[in-house]
């Protein structure tokens, strides 16, 4: 048994415009899943935040118990059937269910990348490369549903993941001196890949200049639809939308969660103002999930060259 309570907490990264490049930096690819970490011998699977899903992925707790007593941090990914590469969705819809569903069109895997603890030895302390030598001797001869994440000190290489293998939305960058630290001191960080597009500004939320941000749609089925809440303004983009937005109506709405970030969110309070300006906006997905963006988007600029009725329609 491992030497330290579980769930533990665990590294997080730290978001750059550029993926690095030095000797003493190893690159990874960042799969589009759900954190993970697991302890072999007890069939236990929790998520980032600790929640507890053994039930939810007791196909991945069932495979993970072949392999001898370790704590493994990795990312749950759902594999398609067809060899088209993964999808987040499919992932999401394991959600409140208990294990796998019969005739699903997608298997889970876990995309490993670090070995906290091996029976009741801490590895936290060890350095990245000595972790990662571990962690391919515990998953070497294991079940082909857990498996090491591909590594690289080259970014050329690890560029070429990123739309090559199916999932990968973006690079982590790890020391390889560095032990294993939780939370934003671990000294990893992640560049993920962004498209820009354009959408509606359909509300303006935010108790104060600094965190203001806006309720962002985009045109569906003849309407319009509320698909996300953007990051805090820039100074800059709040001066220039500021004189062309006109309320619709003096009183408050409520958004559902779900479109201003994941599900379980609280609700978004915002004032609604007429669909008319067009904004560019920063997105890491090409196209909408469940009809919203599961992260914030940026606002890049005004858009006055375009109105909304030339947006396309759903994406």
């Amino acid at each position: 048994m491992p030497p330290f309570p579980l769930p533990a907490a665990l590294a997080l990264a730290r978001a750059v415009t550029a993926v690095p490049e030095s000797p003493g930096v190893s690159l990874e690819p960042k799969w589009d899943g759900w954190r993970c970490q697991i302890h072999t011998a007890t069939r236990r699977v929790w998520s980032r935040h600790g929640t507890d899903l053994s039930s939810q992925f007791s196909d991945v707790a069932d495979a993970a118990a072949r392999l001898p007593d370790a704590v493994l941090d990795g990312e749950l990914v759902a594999v398609l059937d067809d060899g088209s590469g993964v999808s987040f969705d499919r992932l999401q819809s394991r959600a409140g269910r208990r294990g796998p569903r019969r005739g699903a069109d997608f298997a889970v895997h876990v995309a490993v990348f670090d070995v906290l603890a091996v029976g009741g030895a801490d590895w936290r302390p060890r350095s990245y490369v000595e972790r990662r030598a571990q962690l391919l001797r515990l998953l070497g001869n294991g079940p082909a549903v857990l498996r090491a994440v591909p590594t690289t000190h080259v970014r050329g290489e690890a560029l070429e993941w990123v739309g090559a293998l199916a999932g990968v939305e973006g690079v982590v960058g790890k020391h390889t001196g560095a032990p294993y630290v939780a939370g934003l001191s671990s000294g990893w960080v992640k560049w993920r890949q962004r498209h820009t597009t354009e959408a509606v500004i359909m509300g303006v939320t935010g108790a104060t200049s600094a965190a203001q941000a806006l309720v962002l749609g985009r045109p569906a089925a003849g309407r319009m639809r509320a698909v996300g809440v953007s990051l805090p303004l820039a100074q800059r983009v709040r001066l220039a939308v500021a004189p062309l937005l006109h309320a619709a109506g003096a009183e408050t709405r409520l958004l559902p969660g779900t479109v201003g970030g994941l599900p379980g969110a609280d609700p978004v309070r915002f004032l609604p103002v007429r669909p008319e300006v067009v904004v560019e906006i920063e997105v890491d997905q090409s196209r909408l999930e469940f009809g919203r963006y599961r992260h914030r988007p940026r606002v890049l600029r005004v858009r006055g060259d375009l109105s909304p009725d030339l947006l396309h329609d759903g994406q």
